[in-house]
């Protein structure tokens, strides 16, 4: 008989670019990990339910029995339903995660929205921890949010809550794939701030990481670093006035440059917010794990498992 020690959840984080699937072990540790393309045989939905299965087996391998599965997507995603009704990056579009994956695996399925659950992991673990209002902005291909008021992530009416990435920034702006003009994703994702780059005469190819090793060196990088972290701020200021949060954490990329990225943000937030103190803006603690993490969260509660305070959290860096 399999001991409750060799019980696991696994975890999927579905991205534009990969899908990246988890084993986790009872103490909240990555077990295991797998990495596909998204567009596997130019099919994502094939190539989800792939890695599914194949990271079923592979827990079954290693001695674990999973309990259930979360499958996080970006986009617009029905929770309740288990249905990711669009993903522009994905192709999805009224897509039954909930009830492919189940047939496929025989396992309980918690399906959700990326940057929901990465806040659902920086509230239990991470740089939100103990905290029932906050903001997390995973800054990635694209920019969404973690909306959580009373300790819980807010949906919204449609389950677009957070989409702040489509928030106009600069009315009239430069075009974004959504239609329209002046968009925060435009210019503050890490996918945006690459393509600015190029086209202003940037080095084709640069990633934000290359871009902010080049700020001091090279003006066009200046010039899209500034830019976007005056777009951030502002934006920042709008959710700030809007919804108080007593901490906004930011992830992604862009967040990795750490205070060369923090700090102009913060005087843009401090900036556009004249009469009142801005809330903290830390860095998330789980980094590029964090939207993994949450579904493994989803996963252990749709299970009836226990989610302790601080279950998952990121184990310290050695040094």
């Amino acid at each position: 008989m399999t001991q409750p020690e060799d019980q696991c959840v696994l975890a999927v984080d579905v991205g534009g670019t990969t899908i990246k699937g988890a084993v986790v072990g009872e103490d909240g540790r990555r077990r295991h990990t797998l990495t596909v393309p998204s567009r596997a045989d130019d099919d994502p939905v094939k190539a989800v339910r792939s890695l599914c299965v194949q990271l079923r087996d592979d827990a079954l391998d290693l001695g674990a029995t999973p309990a259930a599965i979360g499958v996080v997507t970006p986009g617009l995603v029905d929770e309740t339903n288990g249905v990711v009704r669009y993903a522009a990056n994905l192709r999805f579009r009224n897509v039954p995660l909930r009830a492919l994956v189940g047939d496929d695996l025989g396992l309980p399925v918690a399906v959700g929205h990326d940057a929901r659950a990465a806040g659902v992991a920086e509230a239990v673990a991470g740089a939100a921890r103990g905290l029932d209002n906050f903001l997390l902005l995973p800054l990635g291909t694209g920019i969404a949010a973690a909306v959580v008021v009373h300790g819980e992530p807010v949906p919204g009416a449609t389950g677009s809550a957070g989409e702040v990435g489509h928030m106009p920034v600069h009315p009239g702006g430069e075009p974004c794939s959504c239609g329209q003009r002046g968009c925060l994703e435009v210019y503050a994702s890490a996918g945006g701030l690459a393509r600015r780059y190029a086209r202003l005469g940037g080095t084709p190819g640069s990633d934000s990481r290359a871009i902010a090793d080049a700020v001091a060196t090279d003006p066009v990088a200046a010039v899209v670093w500034n830019d976007a972290t005056q777009a951030l701020g502002t934006a920042l200021a709008t959710l700030t006035l809007t919804l108080d949060p007593a901490r906004i954490v930011l992830g992604g990329g862009l967040a990795d440059a750490g205070e060369l990225f923090f700090d102009p943000v913060r005087d843009a937030l401090r900036a556009a917010l004249a009469w009142r103190t801005p809330p903290p803006v830390l860095r998330s603690a789980f980094g590029a794990q964090a939207a993994q993490i949450g579904a493994a969260v989803l996963a252990r509660r749709l299970a009836g498992l226990s989610v302790p305070d601080g279950w998952g959290a990121p184990e310290p860096e050695e040094g």
